[in-house]
């Protein structure tokens, strides 16, 4: 056992989501770090649940502070699968995220609710090949569709750059089951994307109130994070001050260095 640093503040976790990379967070980090935070963002592999989770689980062990996870899309997925163990995750936070049950899956969803522009947008090529035999695929989303389905409210010409950088999503990662969700165990918050025309917004709100989360209403599309990074602080900061001052707790830190990235 790993003993926390007693009244230590707690340090903020970003993890990205599908079709984009830590950089998303580049506002918020500004914004936080003025903030007196600390604060990191985290790559995610985004190649699977299982592994993607035990990626940001292993950079969670590593600290020795209590420690507030933020996910935004697919990272809601990662952060509920990998905080589980973690006793020093204190708080989670998603935005317009997915926070899956035990045994769901980001498509079971997707599917549930009515379908968003986004589900005509994409497209699947091959992943380059490492296993003979393999059919493992990736999804995009089509360039000429970029901006309309994940970016509508930034300024002109930005979508443009995201599209050309976005990263891709394993195929797989969207059918990976989850375990036992973080949220059952942990206060939450959730920032809804209003008119996010990525991850439906009655969906959002179906996993905010599952969850008991504390919600925040946000005008913005997928790309809240970059739109309106003042609005994810506040939420932000709002969780951080409702754990703040928590005393000392021991966490289980895992020597198998097969657990990082």
């Amino acid at each position: 056992m790993h003993q926390l640093t007693p009244a230590a503040p707690p340090t903020v976790l970003l993890v990205h989501g599908a079709f984009t990379d830590a950089s998303c967070w580049a506002g918020v980090v500004r914004l936080l770090q003025t903030a007196g935070m600390t604060v990191r963002a985290l790559a995610n592999p985004l190649r699977g649940l299982e592994q993607d989770a035990a990626c940001i689980r292993s950079a969670v062990r590593e600290i020795a502070v209590p420690v507030v996870l933020v996910g935004h899309d697919y990272g809601g997925a990662v952060i509920t699968h990998a905080a589980t163990d973690a006793d020093n995750v204190v708080a989670l936070c998603y935005v317009a995220a997915f926070g899956l049950d035990a045994g769901e899956c980001v498509l079971d969803i997707t599917n549930r609710f009515a379908p968003v522009p986004s589900a005509e947008a994409t497209r699947i090529a091959a992943l380059p090949v490492r296993i003979p035999g393999s059919r493992e695929c990736e999804l995009y989303i089509r360039r000429e569709r970029f901006s309309q389905v994940y970016a509508a409210d930034l300024p002109s010409g930005v979508e443009e750059v995201l599209s050309v950088l976005q990263r891709p999503i394993a195929c797989g990662a969207l059918t990976g089951r989850s375990g036992p969700p973080a949220w059952a165990s942990k206060p939450s918050w959730y920032a809804i994307a209003t008119a996010d025309r990525m991850l439906n917004p009655t969906a959002q709100r179906f996993m905010a109130q599952r969850m008991a989360a504390t919600e925040h209403l946000l005008d913005g599309s997928h790309a809240v994070v970059l739109s309106q990074p003042d609005a994810v602080v506040a939420m932000i900061r709002e969780a951080v001050e409702q754990v703040d001052g928590l005393g000392p707790m021991t966490f289980a830190r895992t020597d198998d260095t097969g657990m990082g990235c």
